[in-house]
């Protein structure tokens, strides 16, 4: 019994004994390996010669609001050719074929090479060594759109395809805009190697879609090239993305601008139009001064926080309007002369006016920057400023818009209980006029565009949905930030003080309209000023913000200008008459912004515009004068034909017109189909001469008809 147990154990000895070796084989093959002969394998991975490769998906589209392409995808195709095919024999590759494929490819891709050449050279590839760089994917051509590379296609030897005639064909979508540079900044750019601007890069994986997989072959010279045509793994085409904007503002803003730059010789400008209701982005223009023309080098209109200047003296008189401060336009404010020290430093206007006092709402109209600081100072000096920063926040200003493209940065308000803000005794009356805070130009209108809007704040959007052929997957609706920034009576205040502004006395009366109101604000802030003091060379930033039809308000408008050179540097001469072309354009392109001629009910007709002497049957004058709603008399009894006269003050007489069945009637006064009626039923021809109205004839009433010729003439 011992012995068997002791001839077990030693078989398990000799098991375990054979599993330890095993491993200290495996532990020391794995070391070799990961670690002596890692060297020599990872050479050999990289001459693995196949691999998956990634196959961009067909880019969306961005369209306009009315589906108009504001950027496409276009495909263009990449041909290379694999002179060592493995299909590709000696028998399809002969003589006739490589001089007609030489010959087509001289006239139909690259005329600089004789068909001659071309020969010479295909038939070099074919007869170098297999191993030599670059021969299985020589290039023939680049950019090809799709005509021309399906042409290619048919080419000898190309026709006979992949394996047995070594045609390579790669597809190269480019991105392009129909319309060129318009608003190209917002549209934007995704580009290797830079950060995504604009539309194109806040929904790039909206508009990307999703990749596909290819398996390619490495082949000499370290290159992998597509073993089929076609991707094994298809990928998912990208959504498209309707935007807000509209081309025909877009186009008008964009020139308005330009023109604009160009006239003042400016650094840069931006303007942006936007819906008052939905706060949809009609139009967003950006403009720059380059070494190689003016281009849309920067979105200013969403990225560039400056110092709003004038503009801002909106929200200071709305806060004091909503503070009960200020109850009557009519009284007067000292201005002094329009200069004022404040603590030490000089508050000046813009304009020199000579003024000691003016009305509140003068002080508004023409921008009195001593007048507004002074009043503001008045009620919100004495530690009362937190009430000013407050109530100016509740104003939304304070709010970023949130826009769907990138750059927007945070509205900067200082505060008196914020240590970080650097609050010095002048900073209330400072920031009273738009100095010492930073707002972006969409952030300013959108405060405006709430004012426009009774006081309701929308969000600022530019994109209303995505879609994808057609059936729509997202769609963006008007969102509300604020249902009220302020009361109505404080609304309807505001919306007098914009209006005084392009009235006569105001900084903009220049840019009244005969056929439309507009309302708005000029602004004139100073770049580099420490409380006006300037430093070397005075820069300005020329701006005007408002809405139009100032009653009922369809569009409200931003123009900021920065560093004009030449022709006037205030808002009032540089950005305004901008919203001005912009407004007369939208009014003539825009039927939304035109009372309907029926929407009042018509005033009575004055004598003078009272039909006079008409003439004509009788039923069809009572039927026009019912239609046209004037009221008539009748004079005795009427038969077939009557004659309109007119009676004192706004009435109407009709009477009866005698006609004989023998002799020429009468027809001064009737249409002309009424008159050759009656004259040819008794057998006159007739002749007309003129249009409108028979006002002679020429033969006389009573005459005996007899086929005489009547000549008519009308008027």
């Amino acid at each position: 019994m011992l012995n068997v147990k002791n001839e077990v154990l030693v078989r398990v000895y000799l098991v375990a004994a054979m599993i330890l070796v095993a491993a200290f084989v495996i532990f020391w093959r794995l070391l070799q390996l990961s670690v002596v002969e890692a060297p020599v394998w990872r050479e050999k991975a990289k001459n693995l010669y196949m691999k998956w490769v990634d196959v961009q998906a067909d880019r969306g589209n961005i369209l306009a609001d009315d589906g108009s392409l504001l950027a496409t995808s276009l495909p263009f195709f990449n041909v290379h050719w694999d002179a060592k095919a493995e299909g590709l024999t000696d028998e399809v590759f002969n003589t006739q074929a490589v001089d007609s494929l030489a010959w087509l490819l001289s006239t139909h891709v690259d005329q600089q090479y004789t068909p001659g050449a071309y020969r010479d050279w295909l038939v070099e590839l074919r007869n170098a060594p297999k191993d030599t760089r670059g021969i299985r994917y020589v290039p023939i051509a680049k950019d090809l759109p799709y005509n021309k590379a399906l042409l290619v296609k048919t080419f000898p030897i190309f026709r006979e395809g992949r394996y047995k005639g070594g045609f390579i064909l790669e597809q190269n979508p480019r991105r392009e805009r129909p319309f060129k540079i318009l608003a190209q900044r917002t549209i934007g750019y995704t580009r290797e190697g830079a950060l995504p601007v604009g539309l194109e890069g806040s929904f790039d994986k909206v508009l990307g879609g999703s990749l596909g997989k290819q398996l390619r072959i490495r082949v000499p010279g370290d290159v992998y090239i597509p073993v089929n045509d076609l991707a094994e793994i298809e990928p998912e085409a990208g959504a498209d993305v309707v935007t807000t904007l509209d081309i025909n503002i877009q186009d008008v803003t964009e020139n308005a601008l330009l023109n604009a730059c160009r006239t003042h010789n400016a650094d840069h400008g931006c303007a942006i139009v936007m819906e008052v209701k939905t706060g949809k982005i009609r139009a967003v223009a950006n403009i720059g001064r380059t070494p190689e023309g003016w281009w849309e080098t920067y979105n200013y209109a969403i990225g560039e926080r400056v110092e709003p200047g004038s503009m801002f003296k909106l929200a200071s008189f709305m806060a004091m309007l909503e503070d009960g401060f200020i109850n009557n336009f009519e009284e007067a404010v000292p201005v002094y002369g329009g200069k004022v020290k404040i603590y030490k430093e000089e508050l000046v206007d813009a304009v020199p006016h000579g003024m000691d006092t003016m009305t509140i709402k003068q002080v508004f109209a023409m921008s009195s920057n001593v007048g507004t600081a002074t009043l503001v100072q008045q009620h919100y000096g004495k530690g009362r400023a937190p009430n000013f920063v407050e109530r100016l926040k509740s104003f939304g200003l304070d709010l970023p818009t949130n826009i769907e493209v990138g750059g927007e940065e945070t509205p900067i308000l200082k505060h008196p209980n914020d240590p970080k803000s650097d609050w010095s005794g002048t900073t209330l009356p400072w920031m009273s006029i738009g100095y010492e805070m930073l707002l972006t130009p969409l952030q300013m209108l959108a405060f405006y565009n709430a004012v426009a809007n009774d006081g309701r704040m929308m969000k600022p959007y530019l994109v209303q949905r995505t879609e994808r052929y057609g059936e729509v997957l997202k769609e963006f609706r008007p969102t509300v930030v604020k249902r009220s920034i302020a009361s109505k009576t404080t609304i309807a205040k505001a919306k007098e003080l914009l209006k005084s502004v392009v009235q006569k006395g105001g900084t903009a009366h220049g840019i009244q309209s005969p056929y439309y109101t507009i309302a708005g604000k000029t602004g004139t802030a100073q770049l580099n000023y420490h409380k006006f003091k300037a430093s070397k060379g005075i820069r300005h930033q020329a701006s005007f913000c408002g809405f139009f039809p100032a009653d009922n308000p369809v569009y409200s408008c931003i123009v900021v200008i920065s560093e004009p050179q030449r022709g006037g540097y205030h808002g009032a001469e540089v950005a305004a008459p901008v919203f001005r072309q912009i407004a007369d354009k939208c009014f003539a392109m825009k039927p939304e912004l035109h009372e309907p001629i029926n929407a009042q009910k018509p005033e009575k007709l004055k004598t003078h515009q009272l039909p006079t002497y008409d003439a004509g049957s009788t039923a069809d004058m009572q039927n026009a004068l019912r239609r046209l709603g004037l009221d008539y008399f009748l004079e005795g009894e009427l038969t077939d034909w009557t004659v309109i006269t007119a009676a004192s003050g706004d009435s109407l007489v009709l009477r009866h017109r005698g006609v004989s069945d023998n002799t020429v009637p009468s027809v001064i006064g009737m249409g002309l189909k009424d008159a050759i009626y009656l004259l040819e039923n008794r057998g006159c021809k007739v002749k007309a001469v003129g249009i409108g109205k028979v006002r002679r004839q020429s033969l006389a009433v009573g005459t005996r008809a007899s086929g005489q010729t009547c000549v008519l003439y009308l008027e």
